[in-house]
């Protein structure tokens, strides 16, 4: 077999599914505009996440709805006009997080999730990429009673249904096990089965570079200038045009701009995020989310990388980076965080769908068209699985997991 196929998008979706379709003995160029691994894939904190089966929900609690249309807290952040472009594909979002539609998302993603680590560990060693991933997990830590409860009870949940792994740290154990800590917490969850990565761009150049070093080659070009040719595909790159019989958009937050001119009106949207690495003289162990607060900590080679949530704006609206001040501050009682490196804090963006599941399978209308995005906060976590879900698939296999869910044909045009 010596079929040509373009893979549009270098970031971990797009590179995995270039070593899986390689692996496959298919003609594989890996075309972005940026190195691979420079755009979402870097920017965010390093977890490969086996605990992640539950998609993130549109929260429910009014409470919590209310402080953030009044800009309250740091988890969520909002423009005006990012709300009104993402009007319908956020009411869906909401409608499909009732708890019985989310269960139903829940089932097909966890069985993703289920395989996030092992697909990545053959990539790992084969990349030789042991020197950037611990196996030590991470932990949520908590303010109050109240919210430590409610964790540890869905901790004991997901174990009983999914088998994720966690332990509970008191006070004084979570004090232990995270000395740079300056603030005694309630407790902690400590996901056990989850890894990190400390440079998380670096990981995804690793697997860049065993696919090139298995004969596969990675060109610079737009992918907004793909176009059918004859019966195949052509996309323009720095070194001219390039034709392949077939293609996959693993485009991620910028899937949406390239499919509507192709006629296709998914219910995506995108949850920008910010970063910013300190010099934190006594790190944390290992990587942390402040569970009531919704900011993470992430010890990274460059320094401790201070994450934010989401916010709701336009993909090319200016940074806003409030999230982040907010952040900092109370990131500031927990730990020593230092100075901030002298660079302006990073902006990127998750592609999302409404109902919280990726696109994954053939385009219904293109022949020799597959699409592979819209993994939300994991696309770092599913890249492997996800690459060797599409490459099955367009290879005629039988799938390691049922990709109905994922199919695009779902979404009515």
């Amino acid at each position: 077999m010596n079929t040509s196929i373009l893979v549009l998008g270098a970031g971990m979706v797009g590179t995995c599914t270039a070593l899986h379709l390689q692996q496959r003995g298919f003609d594989v160029t890996l075309v972005d505009r940026q190195s691979p691994g420079q755009e979402t894939s870097m920017g965010n904190a390093g977890l490969i996440q086996r605990e992640a089966v539950e998609p993130y929900a549109f929260p429910r609690e009014l409470g919590f709805l209310w402080d953030v249309a009044r800009g309250n807290g740091a988890q969520v952040n909002w423009h005006a006009r990012g709300l009104w472009q993402m009007a319908g594909s956020l009411l869906s979002y909401f409608q499909h997080s009732h708890p019985i539609r989310h269960e139903l998302a829940t089932q097909a993603y966890s069985r993703l999730i289920a395989l996030s680590t092992v697909e990545h560990e053959p990539l790992i060693l084969a990349a030789s990429a042991q020197d950037l991933v611990a196996r030590e997990g991470f932990r949520f830590v908590f303010r109050t009673t109240q919210a430590f409860d409610k964790a540890v009870q869905r901790a004991e949940d997901l174990h009983a249904r999914f088998g994720v792994r966690s332990q509970n740290e008191s006070t004084d154990q979570l004090a232990q096990a995270e000395p740079a800590l300056r603030k005694r917490m309630t407790g902690a969850v400590h996901w056990l089965d989850s890894w990190s990565v400390n440079d998380p761009g670096a990981l995804v150049a690793r697997y860049a570079q065993l696919f090139m070093a298995r004969n596969g080659r990675v060109m610079t070009g737009d992918a907004s200038s793909l176009r059918a040719q004859g019966k195949g595909w052509l996309v323009h790159t720095t070194d001219g045009p390039v034709q392949a019989q077939q293609a996959v958009l693993a485009l991620g937050p910028w899937a949406d701009g390239l499919i509507r001119t192709l006629d296709y009106r998914f219910p995506l949207f995108i949850k920008r995020g910010y970063h910013q690495h300190y010099t934190a003289p006594a790190r944390v162990r290992l990587p942390l989310l402040d569970a009531e607060r919704g900011y993470a900590l992430a010890p990274m080679q460059r320094g401790l990388r201070l994450t934010t949530g989401a916010e709701f704006a336009c993909i090319d609206a200016s940074p806003t980076p409030v999230q982040l001040t907010k952040a900092e501050a109370m990131a500031r009682e927990l730990i020593d965080l230092g100075q901030p490196l002298s660079e302006p804090p990073w902006l990127g963006a998750r592609p999302c769908t409404a109902d919280m599941l990726p696109v994954m399978g053939p385009a219904p209308r293109h022949p020799g068209l597959w699409f592979n995005f819209g993994h939300a906060h994991h696309g770092f976590t599913l890249g492997p699985v996800a690459g060797r879900l599409l490459a099955e698939m367009l290879n005629g296999e039988s799938p390691c997991v049922d990709p109905s869910p994922y199919a695009p044909q779902r979404f009515k045009q």
